[in-house]
C-alpha cells in the first residue's frame, strides 16, 4: 500500500509535470537505464498512482528525480506518462530547471543559471534566466539529434499510403504535414488528429524498424507529430500536435518534437545553424529551437538544438490511499 506521496505542480506551455519530492523509493540501478528499467519492470504501481484517475488523468505527466551516475549532472530524471516511461521530454526540462533553481538544487548565477539534467536519452543543459522581472525562461540544448528516414512510407488503413519523416530528438518521432491525411492543426478537431496521429504511429510499429545506434533501450518510437506543413522560419510560428504514448497529446510544442523536426530540417537542408526557427502547440504556448551544432551519431548526421520556453508553478499535493479503496491503484477510462 503506497502511504503518501508528495508534489510539487508544474506545466510548460499547458502540458503538466507532476515532480515527485516525496514517497517514492530510489528505484534500483547502477545506471539511469538500469533505474528507468527497474521502475517500469518491478514499481510501476507508482507511475499507475499519480499518472492515472483519481490522482491523474490520461494526459498528465510526471517527472521522478533520481541521483545521477554522470559526472556532469546536477541530478538525473525519470519521465512518465499514460503508457509507461519515455527518455527525453523538452517540456519538463524546461520546468525542471526552473524547479532546481529554485529549491536549492544548484547554485544561482546572476542573469543566467546552468543546470547539467541527465535524461534516459543523455545529458542535457538547460540555462535557467534569471534576470530580474523574467518569469520561467528556460533555454535547453538537446542531445544530437537526427533523420532516420526521409520521405519513407507507411501503409494504413484510413489514409493509404502516407509519407512520413522519421525524426530522433532523445525521443523518435514520425513527422508529416496533416494536409497529407486530410486533416488541419488549426482547425480540425482534436479527435480528428489523435486518430490521425495515433493510426500512423501504429503503422510505422508495426512496419519500420526503430533503433538507435548507440543505445538498443532507446530504439523505438514514441509518437506523432502533425504540422501545418510550415518550416517556423521568419518568425511565423509553424503549428504543430504531438500524440505520443497511448494517444497522449502534448499541450506545449513538444521540446524533444522541436529538436526532432529541426533535425529532420537540418537533413532535408531547409534548417540552418543559428537561425531561430518558432513552433506554436494547441494552446497557442511558443517554443523557439535553434540548430546550435552539426555532429553525428553513428551513420547518421547530427545536430543539437535549443529550445526555449517558459514553465510555470500550479500547485503542490499530497496524495494518499485510503484502506480498503478499490481504485486507489488508479485507473483510465478512456
Amino acid at each position: 500500500m503506497i502511504s503518501r506521496i508528495t508534489t510539487v505542480e508544474m506545466h510548460t506551455g499547458g502540458e503538466p509535470l507532476r515532480i515527485i519530492t516525496e514517497g517514492i523509493p530510489v528505484p534500483q540501478g547502477r545506471t539511469l537505464l538500469e533505474k528507468r528499467a527497474y521502475l517500469r519492470d518491478q514499481a510501476d504501481q507508482y507511475r499507475q498512482f499519480l499518472m492515472f484517475e483519481p490522482r491523474g488523468h490520461k494526459d498528465m505527466y510526471g517527472a521522478l528525480l533520481v541521483p545521477a551516475d554522470h559526472p556532469d549532472a546536477d541530478l538525473a530524471v525519470i519521465f512518465m506518462h499514460n503508457e509507461g516511461y519515455s527518455t527525453m521530454c523538452g517540456h519538463a526540462i524546461i520546468a525542471l530547471g526552473r524547479y532546481a533553481l529554485d529549491y536549492g538544487l544548484v547554485v544561482k548565477d546572476t542573469t543566467e543559471t546552468r543546470v547539467n539534467i541527465q535524461c534516459p536519452c543523455g545529458l542535457v543543459t538547460a540555462y535557467v534566466t534569471t534576470t530580474e522581472g523574467v518569469t520561467g525562461a528556460v533555454r535547453f540544448e538537446s542531445v544530437p539529434a537526427f533523420a532516420l528516414a526521409l520521405g519513407t512510407y507507411v501503409e494504413t488503413a484510413d489514409y493509404g499510403p502516407v509519407e512520413i519523416d522519421i525524426g530522433y530528438g532523445g525521443a523518435f518521432y514520425a513527422l508529416l504535414d496533416a494536409a497529407s491525411i486530410g486533416l488541419d492543426v488549426h482547425r480540425s478537431s482534436t479527435a480528428d488528429l489523435v486518430q490521425g496521429a495515433t493510426q500512423i504511429s501504429e503503422a510505422v510499429k508495426q512496419q519500420l524498424k526503430i533503433t538507435h545506434p548507440e543505445e538498443a533501450d532507446l530504439g523505438y518510437l514514441y509518437g506523432t507529430i502533425l504540422t501545418d506543413g510550415g518550416d517556423g522560419a521568419d518568425d511565423v510560428a509553424s503549428a504543430n500536435i504531438c500524440v505520443f504514448a497511448d494517444a497522449q497529446v502534448d499541450r506545449s510544442p513538444t521540446g524533444s518534437g522541436v529538436t526532432a523536426r529541426l533535425a529532420v530540417a537540418a537533413a532535408h537542408k531547409t534548417a540552418t545553424v543559428g537561425e531561430i526557427y518558432r513552433f506554436e502547440s494547441v494552446t497557442g504556448a511558443i517554443f523557439t529551437g535553434k540548430i546550435m551544432h552539426s555532429t553525428k551519431v553513428g551513420p547518421h548526421g547530427a545536430v543539437t538544438v535549443e529550445v526555449s520556453g517558459q514553465a510555470y508553478y500550479s500547485g503542490s499535493a499530497d496524495f494518499t490511499a485510503e484502506e480498503g479503496d478499490p481504485l486507489a491503484g488508479g485507473f483510465l477510462l478512456r
